[in-house]
């Protein structure tokens, strides 16, 4: 295909064939990507200071976080598809205007519900940058430059996000939490500055009405599902606010299919998972991000209150299985390119497989660090070589004209998939750790075995109190966490082990530019 005049752009997709503004490009979306991920996990380091700033209860502090997931996630869809119709260009711009205004609303907020309203903004925005990041690579890349763009996208995608954290937290530590939106106004502006005169001005000529049922479905089975796998780790799967997401959300899902199959222009064509990448594609990124958030949420205690780390010094502990997956993220085009996409995303899973099982099979206390530091280094490498060639195989299993919603379906599997990690690993790590530290409080008081039960950071904190029951009631809790921790790995090694043989029989028969529908 050869490019198109710039007085066409406006109604096409055209192929950028200068490599100088490709490379442009590929700036301009990177960093709008980063601004957008940074902002995902960056307040989760403030959480004390944004409690005693605005007199804010544990609640509407983890409101403050979530708004902002809740509504990337529930937008993600409908924005990614108003890019292929409005224009991506335009799309992106806006959206990057409206991200960095209410960033800087959110920085100079004075109460709760500015804050709220802030973090609202801030995800209605990042809703349009997101998709539109990855739909501006695959409508304007020539195919021999595709997959290493995509490379470097996903890298931003997988790494980004404790990257930022880092940063966040080395902000806090340094100034204050209100600095943390500071990272990603700068990003927003250079995004913005650079995308101005690169990014091209493509959109499709998309048949049909925009399908407002179909959205309006998606919505609310986003915001359900996601609710309630945020909610149900802490408020009990039987809790009455869960339970009714959880039906709202179901009951809206059967909606959406029923309407997506029937009516003639979806918003998701749901037989495109027909498709061997796009049905392979989505699982292997849902099942990844669902064992990456699980194990996250297992490391931030184990590092904070079994060694004793700062906030800081926890987030630096990643750095090595980011930095790799980034590597590794860069390296795994040319890897497909050699052995095929489905060889490489099983040999990634394999790798990352491998990781858990390290991580099970050698964490210890008196180990510390070095004892889960292989499993880190592994599944860094393996998650970097698998999502790359699943982020293109579900890509080029849409139509040129709905690259914006293939984009947003692989940035929602990835949300989805991390909530999902954590409300279950993290489920199965509390349950293993309650099951087994009873055993080894015999003798304390049944008050402070009580709370000790609750959690390992519950047992740290009632122990300064213990007097001669202290060092009983920490090392019950460290042993326990860790035979918590392994039960989650070992069922995380379960579940990759079977995500393994499902890609291995319906992954991408070819290289993902190839991929065929088969039955």
């Amino acid at each position: 295909m050869t490019s198109t005049p710039a007085t066409d752009e406006a109604t096409a997709s055209p192929l950028i064939e200068d490599p100088r503004r490709r490379r442009a490009i590929l700036w301009a979306v990177c960093i709008a990507l980063m601004a957008v991920v940074a902002s995902v996990s960056g307040l989760n380091v403030a959480q004390p200071q944004l409690a005693t700033t605005f007199d804010a209860s544990q609640g509407q502090v983890l409101w403050m976080i979530n708004t902002y997931t809740l509504t990337l996630a529930a937008l993600l869809l409908p924005l990614g598809a108003a890019g292929d119709r409005l224009g991506r260009k335009p799309v992106l711009i806006v959206g990057l205007i409206v991200f960095g205004i209410a960033n800087i609303s959110a920085a100079v907020a004075p109460i709760v519900e500015v804050m709220l309203a802030a973090r609202l903004l801030s995800g209605i925005g990042a809703a349009m940058i997101m998709p539109v990041t990855l739909s501006v690579i695959t409508s304007s890349f020539p195919d021999k430059e595709r997959s290493r763009a995509i490379g470097l996208w996903t890298a931003v995608a997988g790494g980004g996000g404790i990257l930022g954290m880092y940063l966040s937290a080395l902000l806090v530590d340094a100034a204050s939490w209100r600095w943390l939106f500071a990272l990603p106004i700068v990003l927003t502006v250079a995004a913005v500055l650079i995308g101005v005169r690169a990014v091209p001005n493509s959109r499709e000529l998309a048949p049909g009405r925009f399908d407002l049922l179909g959205t309006l479905t998606s919505i609310i089975a986003t915001v359900g599902f996601t609710f309630a796998l945020h909610e149900a780790p802490g408020l009990g799967w039987t809790a009455p606010i869960v339970l009714a997401t959880l039906a709202a959300a179901l009951i809206a899902t059967v909606g959406f299919v029923a309407w997506e199959l029937r009516t003639p222009f979806p918003l998701l064509d749901l037989r495109h998972f027909r498709t061997r990448g796009l049905s392979s594609g989505t699982t292997l990124l849902l099942v990844l991000f669902g064992v990456q958030g699980g194990v996250s949420l297992v490391l931030y205690p184990f590092f904070q209150v079994v060694l004793g780390w700062s906030g800081l010094l926890a987030t630096l502990g990643l750095m090595p299985m980011a930095l790799l997956m980034m590597l590794a993220s860069g390296l795994a085009p040319r890897l497909a390119a050699r052995i095929g996409a489905r060889a490489a995303m099983v040999g990634g899973l394999s790798i990352t497989t491998i990781g858990l099982a390290l991580m099970a099979a050698l964490v210890s206390i008196s180990g510390g660090y070095l004892s889960v530091l292989p499993g880190l280094i592994a599944m860094g490498l393996g998650a970097g070589l698998a999502m790359t060639p699943s982020t293109e195989a579900i890509t080029s299993s849409l139509p040129r004209e709905q690259q914006g919603v293939a984009s947003a379906l692989n940035d929602l599997t990835r949300e989805l998939g991390s909530a999902l990690g954590i409300a279950l690993l993290g489920g199965l790590l509390v349950a293993g750790y309650q099951n087994t530290i009873s055993a080894r409080l015999d003798g304390v008081p049944e008050e402070l075995a009580a709370t000790a039960s609750e959690g390992i950071a519950n047992a740290s904190a009632v122990s300064h109190d213990a007097g001669e029951y202290a060092e009983q009631i920490l090392v019950a809790a460290q042993e326990a966490f860790v035979a918590g921790w392994q039960q989650a790995m070992w069922v995380g090694v379960a579940v990759m082990t079977v995500l393994m043989l499902f890609v291995l029989v319906r992954g991408p028969k070819t290289a993902p530019a190839e991929i065929e529908v088969s039955p």
